[in-house]
């Protein structure tokens, strides 16, 4: 594990100092400082609440034991 300071300028990771690796690493940023999230949009779900209603069904028998596993459900 290694730590490298950076400043984040909105868009780009500027590093501090020279970065001594070649090719791609997964990383987990960490911010030192608190974050404005004021003015972000709030998260939507992809979907509206409600727009699955009489798409789907369950059958009646839904919960009754299956005959093929009667042997394992003694």
């Amino acid at each position: 594990m290694e730590t490298i300071q950076a400043i984040f300028d909105g868009k780009n990771f500027l590093p501090q100092q020279p970065i001594p690796v070649k090719g791609n690493y997964n990383v987990i940023i960490t911010f030192l400082e608190p974050i404005d999230v004021s003015n972000k949009p709030p998260v939507r779900p992809p979907f509206e609440y409600g727009s699955m209603i009489g798409k789907m069904w369950v059958a009646d028998d839904f919960d009754a034991p299956l005959d093929d596993l009667k042997d394992y459900m003694e």
